[in-house]
């Protein structure tokens, strides 16, 4: 089976949601990464139902699944970027975030979206762990029963400088939450890139059980920058043979390329990293299946 490739719309927006859409459909992509903003599909403005239901038969004529992402930087406080969090010192604050976040549980089941995209966001100055812990815990708590509620499985996000920054923070979160069904995992392969002590192929297999959604683009190790492909250090072949063997064995959500500081060229962006993924040189499977053909007598 092929992969479902998807392009996040945070890098596109220089362009209008509708002229976003239509340029990943002419391009040939299978879906969208829609991350609610102030410019697309604002969760905040008026009439969010009615805007929904119009953005899902944009999204139905053109033929386009979707995941729809929360990392908006500025979409609750325009002076604070992904503030407030669901780990702020203010319990009134972080009920925004979860609020935002459950009023974004039902865009993505209006959308027939394949998972809600969250994350934990950064630790307060002063606080300590057990308390990020806990804050953490309890402000998610209302959006996974919201997921539960709607069947839309939730795809949360380690995020190198978050409180949840790993696979093992992922883990321990899920934990922390009685390891409910509904809590799954998007995975950054370039965040596995800059900080795992695993290569992002190791990871695929390792995290394969909980993945919900997949972002991919390029990075170096130790520096946390989305770049295009062939400008970091990923060894893409092996991964991508991981994503293919991931997909076989029942992955049905999207592989979202995630390059959020490059909307000022966005089109050639997403036109260039199709024809990577799509042009990709033969990884390990593909080598021995070819190696296999030519010492076979035709």
């Amino acid at each position: 089976m092929s992969l479902r490739l998807a392009y996040g719309t945070n890098g596109l927006t220089d362009l209008r949601l509708d002229d976003a859409l239509h340029l990943l459909a002419d391009l040939g992509y299978d879906g969208v990464g829609l991350t609610l903003d102030h410019m697309h599909l604002d969760p905040l403005a008026p009439d969010l139902g009615e805007r929904t239901r119009r953005v899902s038969r944009a999204l139905d004529r053109l033929g386009l699944t979707v995941t729809v992402e929360t990392g908006a930087r500025y979409v609750l406080d325009p002076r604070r970027k992904h503030g407030p969090s669901l780990l702020d010192a203010d319990a009134g604050a972080r009920a925004l975030r979860t609020d935002l976040l459950v009023r974004s549980v039902r865009v993505a089941a209006e959308l027939g979206a394949h998972a809600l995209h969250c994350f934990s966001g950064t630790v307060p100055a002063g606080t300590g762990d057990a308390t990020a812990w806990t804050r953490l815990a309890e402000a998610l708590a209302p959006v996974v029963r919201a997921a539960e509620e709607h069947g839309v499985p939730l795809a949360f996000e380690p995020e190198p400088g978050h409180l949840v920054s790993g696979l093992d923070d992922f883990h321990r979160l899920r934990s922390l939450l009685g390891a409910p069904d509904a809590l799954g995992l998007t995975l950054d392969v370039g965040h596995c890139q800059c900080l795992e002590p695993r290569p992002p192929a190791d990871c695929v297999r390792a995290a394969a059980p909980w993945i919900r959604h997949v972002q991919i683009e390029d990075m170096r190790r130790g520096v946390h920058e989305h770049l295009p492909f062939g400008e970091g250090e990923i060894d893409f072949p092996p991964l991508l043979d991981a994503l293919d063997t991931l997909t076989a064995d029942g992955y049905r959500g999207l592989i979202s390329v995630e390059l959020p500081r490059h909307s000022h060229a966005g089109p050639h962006f997403a036109d260039e990293s199709l024809r990577f993924l799509r042009d990709r040189p033969a990884g390990a499977a593909g080598r021995a299946d070819h190696a296999g053909q030519e010492g076979t007598p035709s």
